[in-house]
């Protein structure tokens, strides 16, 4: 199953974003799904990506569309965040020392722990795309 969304740069709509990724992934998988604890893990995941592109990439420009494409095969997801921002160097990525108290910096922490593969590409005709990728393990038979 493939399947995208075109949404505002606007967090008033990630519910919406959260919807639409859980839905289409329940409809599909049905119950074979642990869904309380995988819609947790991936609702965390997509609430750092899209925020991350309304809050840096696209900031003070809502019109700027955000791009999301969804790809399953069997319980493997391939999600990508599509953005039109200049980008983020993760080069100069440096982890937060929570002794320190940071404000941010977490969500690329976040997002490799809670997926299996995290890829970030600078500049594909114009654009940025966050992939990210896990296995949904099947819900264990009481």
């Amino acid at each position: 199953m493939r399947t995208e969304l075109h949404v505002p740069s606007d967090l008033r709509f990630l519910a919406i974003v959260e919807n639409w990724l859980l839905g289409s992934l329940e409809m599909e998988l049905g119950d074979a799904v642990d869904w309380p604890r995988q819609s947790n893990r991936l609702r965390l995941v997509l609430a750092e990506a899209y925020s991350n592109v309304v809050r840096h990439a696209h900031r003070e420009q809502p019109n700027l569309p955000v791009l999301i494409r969804l790809e399953l095969k069997g319980h493997d997801i391939a999600l990508e965040v599509w953005d039109h921002g200049k980008g983020y160097d993760l080069g100069t990525y440096m982890a937060p020392v929570p002794e320190e108290m940071p404000d941010g910096g977490y969500g690329w922490l976040i997002m490799n722990k809670l997926m299996d593969r995290v890829e970030y590409r600078l500049q594909i005709d114009g654009r940025n795309c966050l992939k990210l990728e896990a296995s949904l393990p099947e819900k264990e038979k009481a």
